[in-house]
Formats: C-alpha cells, sequence, structure tokens
C-alpha cells in the first residue's frame, strides 16, 4: 500500500462486521496490515453505521464513559471487551465549528462507542492509546453525508484519522447460511464486485446512486445505513472521484468486507 504523506492522513472505509468478526484471522491480519501502513493519527473521529440521530450529534469525550453494546444473542466474552481510549474534548470542538452557521449540532455525554467503532479499533489501535471520537449519522441521504465529509476534509490535516464504519453488504435477512465461512449469496457476490469496479473507475455518480444501480439491491441492503458511511469517507477524501486502494475484501457470513482506504 501507498501510505497518504505524514501531513495528511486518510480517510477510511471499513466493514466492520459483528463482534465475532475478531474471531476471523484473515479479517484482523488484513486490519492490522492496514493500520501498520498509516501514518499514526493523533486523533480518530469515527461515524458508525449503528448510529443515526439528526441533528448531528457529537459523542461522549470522557473515556469513563462504558462502551455501547448495542448487539444481543452473542456469548458473554463479547460483553465483556473493553476500550479505555482518550476522549477527544477538542475535537468535538473542532467538528462542531467546522458545521454551518446556524445548524444544530447536539451533544451527547453518554454515548459512547459502539461495536462500529471500537470493534475495528481493538484491533488497528489494540493499545487503546488515540483518543477517539464518535459521531451520529444525521441523514441516510449519500449527497448529503457526501457534503458532511467535505467539511471533514481539513481534519485530516491536523492528524485526524476519519472513519467510516459500515458494511459493504448488509442484508443479514437474506442470508440462508449466516455461518462465517458461508459460500456467500449471489446478491452479495454482485454488489460487492459492482462496488470494486465503482471504486477501481472514481465513478462517485454511480456510487452516490447504488440503490438504483447496483445489482443485488434491495438484498444487499434492504436498509441503507450500513453502506451510508461511505459517503462521509468519500467526502472527506482530498478528491472524492480519486481512486481509493482497496487493502480489505472477501466474504464473512455470505457479507462482503471490501474497505478503502482514500488519498
Amino acid at each position: 500500500m501507498n501510505a497518504p504523506t505524514a501531513d495528511r492522513m486518510p480517510a477510511l472505509f471499513l466493514s466492520h462486521g459483528a463482534p465475532p468478526l475478531v474471531d476471523d484471522e484473515r479479517w484482523v491480519g488484513q486490519l492490522e496490515r492496514l493500520a501498520a501502513d498509516l501514518p499514526r493519527p493523533r486523533q480518530i473521529l469515527v461515524v458508525s453505521a449503528h448510529w443515526e440521530a439528526a441533528p448531528l450529534t457529537i459523542g461522549a469525550t470522557d473515556s469513563r464513559v462504558p462502551l455501547t453494546y448495542d448487539f444481543w444473542g452473542f456469548p458473554d466474552r463479547y460483553y465483556r471487551t473493553t476500550y479505555p481510549s482518550p476522549g477527544a474534548p477538542d475535537l468535538a470542538d473542532r467538528v462542531a465549528g467546522l458545521m454551518p452557521s446556524g445548524e444544530q449540532v447536539h451533544r451527547d455525554a453518554e454515548r459512547r462507542l459502539d461495536h462500529g467503532a471500537y470493534v475495528p479499533l481493538t484491533i488497528m489501535y489494540p493499545d487503546a492509546d488515540i483518543p477517539v471520537l464518535q459521531m451520529s449519522m444525521p441523514t441516510l441521504d449519500p449527497a448529503r453525508l457526501m457534503r458532511l465529509g467535505e467539511r471533514l476534509t481539513e481534519l485530516r490535516d491536523e492528524g485526524v484519522l476519519i472513519i467510516g464504519s459500515g458494511f459493504t453488504t448488509h442484508g443479514l435477512p437474506f442470508l440462508d447460511d449466516p455461518s462465517p465461512g458461508a459460500t456467500p449469496p449471489q446478491w452479495s457476490v454482485d454488489f460487492d464486485e459492482w462496488t470494486r469496479e465503482r471504486f477501481a473507475a472514481g465513478d462517485v455518480d454511480g456510487l452516490l446512486d447504488f440503490a438504483h444501480r447496483a445489482p443485488g439491491m434491495p438484498y444487499a441492503h434492504p436498509r441503507t445505513e450500513h453502506f451510508a458511511p461511505l459517503f462521509v469517507t468519500l467526502g472527506a477524501a482530498t478528491r472524492a472521484d480519486a481512486v481509493p486502494e482497496q487493502p480489505i475484501d472477501g466474504f464473512w457470513m455470505g457479507l462482503a468486507k471490501r474497505s478503502i482506504v482514500t488519498a
């Protein structure tokens, strides 16, 4: 991978998975290599598929606030995961200050990191020594999320790693075999290949209209919240139509793990 310059952090879209994805050796190895190739961030800002709130809401900046275990039905050990990263109150203020004048920005002092944020971070930065802030998605509209990402771009020059955390396919209701090594259904394969081609072509217009153009819809995303963080990432890129790197691919539980790094 060609790492970004030390003066500018990249923006990422990660397929974060459910908590058991940390047991997938291939994904863990891919994510560890990705983190090793990146400049070390000063702070991390995460937009997760698991937090929709309007107006834009900024999460807790106090590291003593516990994680949000926003899942159910898993073994107890996944609920004992901790990630005591420092809070980022100055980054919270910067994010609020980048929003348009007159636009409401809420603060939720009790909303700590959900699994879309902390699961990949436990692999990428296991020492939990980098300040992390999570903010909500105030909309699922791709164009509006692109504009939100554009407002955040300058944070990359301040050492902030911006992560949109979702999943390239997320058709859970349509999985016949939800085991980790399952053969992916055709709708997942088709959507993933279409997405790979759109990234390789820098086709932002196609991605923005994925709900109508992509094969495999609506099975790949019966709701679009897991693809939506991608558009914050693309908006925060230096050029949205630049060709991103695709360091992570493959499937887990039949779902596409494709992830990107933007310059």
